[in-house]
């Protein structure tokens, strides 16, 4: 072998901090704003469905937030993940670029999710919480909700979008073993499940539906509080450790991206990865690339408004300032489940605006194409929603081919694909079609 292909960190160097990029922003976040009254939301306006200590974090302007250690030990059973250099691809693209990966999949969950799942379910613990409600779209972040809901001894119900719901049965099914009770969104538990069912009784779901359901079930029951995967600053915060730990990577590799690629649907796992590097490209004027890679069924940093919107569909959240397509935006029924949100994260709707990212987007087919590829050159099945990065990563390695220049490529692989085969038998069928 001519060089090493995978770059490992020991479990010692699990990052001991959570990054807060708000404190670096050359420009203030604007507020979330109260949905009644349009006056900026308090701590006390996010009681009802947070605990105290996450709406701290929320809120905080702290650049680092020390990680609890029970949250690390956690971390542990997966954690520090690989970072691995794509050598057979960059073979098989015939390109110069040198391709690195974050691969998240190695998780009990088999995504990023459980790095900030573990850290909520610790904090709604320790306040006493009893059980939480959630929403999910394509059941990584349900499941790796259930798995951290069964490390500290809490109930866990989940709203499953109902088009993933019935395209990927064994999410749910994993969700049942790790003890959460899962329903099909819109439900019929809730009275806005109710009412999107009468109205449209074969409505395929979205995550913005599935939110206000389990919103719903939040402030009507005892002792509950609401729990979301992705988009809240709090949830980008803890997805972090995953751009620290690939720093240290790249200096084991002696190289630094030139590029730096991830999907995007709520912006968490892009986030997890980006903030970090963001961090020094702040303080240093470095000139890596950031490129956000969504598709083009639920386009809301390429196609969408930047403006203040709800993070659900009956408009019970706060408003949030980003990129949002209107949350009332049905997104058509695409494999990548996790990716068909309205909106973008504040946050990272924010470093857009200023110019510290890019966004592009890509169509389902020549996402599951690259997918293909790479998995028949790496071995990895990537998850629908990672595919989109894989595809990003493929589309620059061909260009600096082209150009004839030696180029960086580092993406991530939020998770694998192995409970979403059913995506890519559709699309090896030829049943794929681009919305």
């Amino acid at each position: 072998m001519s060089h090493p292909t995978s770059f490992l960190l020991t479990p010692d160097a699990i990052p001991t901090a959570w990054y807060n990029l708000n404190a670096d922003m050359p420009e203030p976040l604007p507020p979330p704003l109260h949905p009644g009254t349009r006056q900026p939301a308090g701590p006390d306006d996010l009681a009802a469905i947070f605990p105290e200590n996450l709406i701290m974090q929320e809120m905080s302007p702290d650049r680092w937030i020390e990680i609890p250690e029970p949250v690390r030990d956690i971390y542990a059973l997966w954690r520090p993940t690989p970072l691995l250099r794509a050598v057979r691809l960059e073979r098989a693209l015939d390109t110069p670029a040198h391709i690195y990966y974050k691969y998240e999949g190695v998780s009990p969950a088999g995504s990023h999710k459980p790095n900030t799942a573990v850290a909520q379910a610790y904090y709604n613990k320790e306040a006493g919480t009893k059980r939480l409600a959630t929403e999910t779209g394509a059941g990584q972040w349900g499941s790796s909700l259930a798995f951290a809901c069964s490390l500290f001894g809490l109930e866990c119900t989940v709203y499953m979008v109902k088009v993933s719901y019935n395209q990927k049965p064994y999410r749910k099914m994993m969700m049942h073993v790790w003890g959460a009770e899962v329903f099909a969104s819109p439900s019929d538990q809730t009275e806005y499940g109710r009412a999107v069912l009468q109205q449209d009784p074969d409505c395929p779901g979205s995550l913005g539906i599935a939110i206000s359901e389990a919103i719903e079930d939040t402030v009507r029951t005892a002792a509950t509080k609401y729990s979301l995967g992705s988009v809240l600053n709090h949830v980008c915060l803890h997805q972090t450790i995953i751009g620290q730990e690939t720093i240290k990577q790249m200096e084991m590799a002696g190289e630094a991206p030139d590029v730096l690629i991830g999907c995007v649907g709520g912006g968490s796992n892009f986030a997890g990865l980006v903030f970090p590097f963001i961090q020094h490209k702040i303080a240093n004027g470095d000139s890596c690339r950031i490129v956000a890679v969504e598709p083009t069924a639920c386009p809301s940093m390429t196609r969408g408004e930047l403006r203040y919107d709800h993070g659900d569909t009956a408009g019970m959240t706060p408003l949030m300032m980003m990129d949002t397509l209107g949350h009332t935006f049905m997104p058509p029924p695409i494999h990548a489940g996790g990716l068909r949100y309205h909106g973008m994260a504040p946050m990272v709707s924010h470093a857009h605006k200023l110019g510290l990212i890019d966004a592009v987007a890509l169509p389902q087919t020549r996402v599951f194409e690259a997918a293909v590829q790479f998995a028949r050159s790496e071995g990895i099945v990537p998850a629908p929603e990672s595919a989109h990065a894989v595809a990003g990563a493929i589309a620059e390695a061909r260009a600096a081919k082209e150009a004839g220049q030696k180029c960086v490529i580092v993406f991530g692989m939020s998770g694998h694909g192995m409970l979403d085969l059913t995506s890519y038998e559709a699309y090896l069928a030829g049943a794929l079609q681009d919305v």
